[in-house]
């Protein structure tokens, strides 16, 4: 599957938060996000794993018992079934890439 960037649109699944669905198939999907200032995501978890790659901004994350800073140019895993959750300290854009993809996420 290939995707244009200018092809594919953002929706708002929340406040604060631009979500669009990039690249995928049944098993992996590639979501790029935008996170206002002060954005905070609630807590979660969900059974895909996720590796998360900071593209801009400045994040807290808290994964299981874990706090940590990132920023442009870090990147990290999220297995999947562990708690996690978000907070945009300054203007973020993030790509995340799920495996299984996220039906969920699917319009």
């Amino acid at each position: 599957m290939r995707v244009r960037s200018r092809e594919v649109v953002f929706f708002t699944p929340e406040p604060g938060l631009k979500r669009r669905i990039l690249a995928h198939n049944a098993n992996m999907m590639l979501v790029e996000h935008h996170m206002e200032i002060g954005w905070a995501g609630a807590r979660h978890s969900h059974p895909h794993d996720q590796l998360v790659y900071v593209i801009s901004g400045h994040l807290k994350f808290s994964c299981a018992d874990e706090e940590f800073e990132v920023r442009a140019g870090d990147s990290f895993v999220v297995r999947g079934g562990v708690e996690h959750q978000a907070w945009a300290f300054e203007p973020s854009v993030v790509l995340d890439v799920f495996t299984p993809a996220r039906e969920d996420y699917m319009p």
